[in-house]
């Protein structure tokens, strides 16, 4: 039984989160928490990389951070922090799901899974994809994550249009809109499913 469950329903969800990057993902999660349309507190973030200026919008807001490239290490501070959920926030690396936290780890991905993920599916790599395939809508995917890269039960998507004249940038900056509002919402749907609200 996930520890979760064992918690109350009003209490807000412990947040881990990894990143590998420059935290935009994670700075929209922190907005969300401080206007009051997260209720959530993130207690600690880790990267992969020591230049990830993600670990900086981490410190400016107090917030313990890491760089741990180990599994093992990553899950042992998980557990040192007593995280009820994981999220992914432009974590490039395959992450590992140990028993304990299966359904438990959630990630964004910047197309409609399951087509245009995998590895090496990220960012603009995606967008790319997306207009060289010609389909004529994109948007984002919200899924738990298991032992493959953009795999696992998907718990909410947004669609957005492709337009006329789009790059991968233009796409990108209309399907990151798109995230600010479905990673919060699907973290909040998660957590009522783990605490028997929904």
């Amino acid at each position: 039984m996930s520890a979760a469950n064992n918690k109350p329903a009003s209490q807000r969800p412990r947040l881990g989160v990894l990143l590998s990057g420059t935290g935009r993902t994670l700075q929209n999660l922190l907005d969300r928490i401080d206007s009051g349309h997260l209720q959530a507190c993130v207690a600690g973030v880790a990267s992969d990389r020591d230049d990830a200026f993600g670990l900086q919008r981490a410190m400016d807001h107090g917030i313990e951070t890491r760089t741990l490239r180990d599994p093992s290490k990553i899950w042992s501070w998980i557990h040192e922090l007593d995280c009820d959920l994981i999220l992914l926030c432009g974590y490039l690396r395959l992450l590992p799901i140990i028993p304990d936290f299966e359904g438990r780890v959630l990630n964004i991905h910047p197309a409609l899974l399951p087509d245009f993920g995998g590895k090496g599916m990220y960012g603009e790599n995606v967008h790319a994809a997306v207009l060289k395939a010609g389909v004529k809508e994109s948007g984002c995917t919200v899924h738990l994550c298991n032992n493959n890269y953009d795999d696992g039960r998907m718990l909410m998507q947004a669609r957005v249009p492709v337009l006329p004249g789009d790059t991968p940038q233009k796409l990108g900056a209309r399907v990151f809109q798109a995230e600010c509002a479905a990673y919060p919402a699907a973290i909040d749907m998660r957590w009522q499913e783990l605490t028997g609200q929904a």
